[in-house]
């Protein structure tokens, strides 16, 4: 069987592991819903590979918690609960919080500067009404402030978490409307951290997070209806 080009060799992770983000992304974006089968044979047709590497995708699926698998059924999407989506944004609250007051303490000249830059980023893309980007810049921006810890150990913890949030929350944050509000959310951080008043931070952030939330369980209430 040929080799699907989307999957290159060079890149970073097996090739289960390149199916597994794949599979995992469109489950996250909804591509996949809640109770759809993820079939091992019709999924190695479409991708143009072997069922060995989408066998393993599967199985960290699984152990992700996003996928089940039922005896003389198959897999299933899992995806999220809207309890499971609260707690994801508690346990980024939680951590977030901390990463804030450990920055503040930690952080040099150099690691400000990079917030500040992908900040200015955000003002110029915000101008530009250019949402995707803006959702790049957004990511960019708070794993800047994990980055600043000078703890690998939290910058992946916080990168797991802020990555299913964002990737989660991605079709709510539509509203035109928020692009200005998110952009003087983070500009108030930024300006904290300058100051290093580590507690305003906190609560600024706190705030910010906890928007982001209600908009989210809006969205997914909306869907069910």
């Amino acid at each position: 069987m040929a080799s699907n080009p989307i999957f290159e060799s060079g890149r970073h992770g097996s090739l289960g592991t390149q199916i597994f983000e794949l599979l995992r992304d469109r489950i996250l974006n909804g591509d996949y819903e809640r109770g759809d089968k993820l079939n091992e044979l019709s999924l190695a047709k479409e991708l143009n590979i072997s069922r060995t590497p989408i066998r393993e995708a599967l199985k960290q699926l699984e152990l992700e918690g996003l996928a089940e698998s039922i005896p003389n059924k198959g897999v299933y999407v899992k995806g999220f609960s809207p309890r499971d989506i609260d707690d994801m944004f508690e346990i980024r609250i939680q951590l977030e919080s901390l990463a804030i007051k450990l920055a503040i303490e930690r952080m040099d000249d150099i690691h400000f500067a990079k917030i500040q830059e992908v900040f200015e980023l955000m003002e110029f893309y915000t101008m530009k009404r250019d949402q995707d980007k803006l959702g790049e810049l957004n990511i960019l921006y708070h794993e800047m402030i994990y980055q600043s810890t000078q703890s690998p150990y939290f910058q992946e913890l916080l990168s797991d978490i802020h990555y299913y949030v964002s990737v989660t929350s991605k079709r709510a944050l539509r509203p035109i409307e928020r692009l200005d509000t998110s952009l003087e959310e983070h500009r108030e951080i930024l300006n904290l951290i300058k100051e290093r008043d580590a507690e305003g931070a906190i609560d600024v952030i706190k705030t910010h997070i906890k928007k982001t939330q209600m908009l989210v369980r809006k969205y997914y209430a909306s869907q069910k209806k």
